[in-house]
């Protein structure tokens, strides 16, 4: 009999072929764009292996944005890296003054060296698209309707083009990026490699090569966007129903948590960053045999990122991607939640809008446990974790080394967690109760 977690996905993977023949579709037009582009200044390269791009697309909503980079002809290891600012991230390329066929997109230097700017570096790719869709328009490689180019006339860091694809057009991003190689990252964590594939498009062959995209008009920032797709796709060959609990869960999203009316709420991008860190935290295939364990890997990492106000960056930890206000997190965290506690109700097709629950009301002793890891970092940890998937009834490892830690952690969490939201007895041994099978 097939599962009710089953039936719900089946909905996205009957969908994703048709999604996929709607990707290549607008991709093709882009590429006959961005030839001509190529054609007319040579210092913009095709990039025609977009499958990393394809994949996410497979995954996430149609509303959101596709980032495709525009890759620079220039080698980015003999440009130097000046910070704009320490600690903020943004950095001057200094261009060596050999280089004169880059004159037009660089500034005035002392000693004849000048810096790339990535703003005339945009506005030069602006105005060759403008001429690349009229051009192939007089000339019949574009229909009427392939293009919308209305929203390159604003002044951003990134170029949008809405293109046809089937009976939605598609929005893409188009970024100009400059490569160099890096020493791949060190993350310093106990387990950064464990739950990533050694071979092809592991932790460090997904980190060893640096992309900087504009940042603002003067300055270049790293992007993460590619590095984090490679390792989403290095994921997706293992075994189990790793990406497919991805998919799950950003139907649900999709569903049940958008919140069309706020700029701040949870996106694609949120969750691949708990996919990740759920990778990390969970590595073995132990933990993805069912869809439905799977899923719940996933949830109590997002839970406890909601409940504390904090996702690290999975390749800069130090970095925080939730930026809602407080309010905004507390409302979608008890949406979550409601789902994590009554899944099936939610399992279903919505033919009209979403039937969100009445009177949504945290759980306050797991609200306090989840909050841990915001005051210690030591509980970012699989132990912790397992004893969140307890909670649920879905912890079912049978590693007795895992087992241990989980019981070692459970008195340490039990004192905090009641100082943090006193609970009455009865309730504090039913939260931690940990299922002996």
């Amino acid at each position: 009999m097939v599962s009710r977690w089953h039936s719900y996905l089946s909905v996205s993977l009957s969908r994703e072929g048709p999604r996929l023949e709607r990707f290549q579709q607008a991709e093709n037009i882009l590429l006959t764009l961005l030839e001509r582009v190529h054609r007319s200044d040579p210092r913009f390269l095709v990039d025609y292996c977009r499958d990393l791009e394809a994949l996410e697309f497979a995954l996430c909503d149609d509303e959101d944005a596709i980032t495709l980079e525009v890759p620079l002809r220039v080698d980015g290891n003999t440009l130097r890296v000046r910070l704009c600012q320490p600690g903020d991230g943004a950095c001057y390329l200094e261009v060596p003054s050999q280089e004169a066929s880059w004159k037009d997109w660089t500034s005035a230097g002392a000693g004849g060296t000048g810096c790339l700017v990535p703003g005339k570096v945009l506005r030069c790719l602006k105005e060759l698209l403008v001429s690349a869709i009229v051009h192939c328009q007089r000339h019949f490689l574009l229909q009427p309707g392939d293009l919308n180019a209305e929203e390159l006339k604003e002044d951003v860091m990134e170029l949008t083009l809405l293109v046809r694809g089937g009976w939605k057009p598609l929005r893409f991003n188009l970024v100009p990026v400059v490569k160099r190689q890096q020493e791949p990252l060190e993350l310093g964590r106990r387990r950064s490699a464990e739950g990533f594939p050694q071979g092809q498009g592991s932790l460090r062959k997904a980190t060893r090569e640096a992309h900087l995209v504009p940042a603002s008009p003067y300055c270049w920032r790293s992007s993460t966007h590619l590095p984090v797709l490679k390792l989403l796709r290095a994921v997706g060959t293992l075994k189990g129903d790793r990406l497919d609990s991805l998919r799950l869960l950003e139907q649900v999203h999709r569903e049940e948590w958008r919140q069309e009316a706020q700029k701040g709420g949870l996106t694609f991008d949120h969750l691949k960053m708990v996919f990740l860190w759920s990778t990390e935290l969970f590595p073995s295939p132990e933990d993805w045999q069912d869809l439905e364990g799977s899923v719940y890997r996933l949830l109590v990492v997002l839970l406890c990122c909601l409940a504390s106000g904090r996702l690290p960056h999975f390749l800069h930890p130090k970095e925080n991607l939730l930026r809602g206000d407080t309010s905004e997190l507390g409302s979608l965290y008890c949406k979550v939640e409601s789902f994590a506690r009554d899944p099936h109700r939610f399992l279903r097709l919505h033919l009209g809008p979403p039937v969100h629950a009445d009177n949504l009301r945290a759980d306050p002793g797991l609200r306090a446990l989840l909050q841990l890891p915001a005051k210690d970092e030591t509980y970012w940890d699989t132990a912790y974790f397992d004893l969140l998937l307890s909670q649920f009834q879905v912890y079912r490892i049978q590693d007795h080394a895992r087992r241990s830690a989980m019981s070692q952690l459970l008195s340490k969490a039990l004192r905090e967690v009641l100082v943090l939201s006193p609970l009455p007895e009865h309730l504090s041994s039913t939260l931690f109760a940990i299922p002996t099978t």
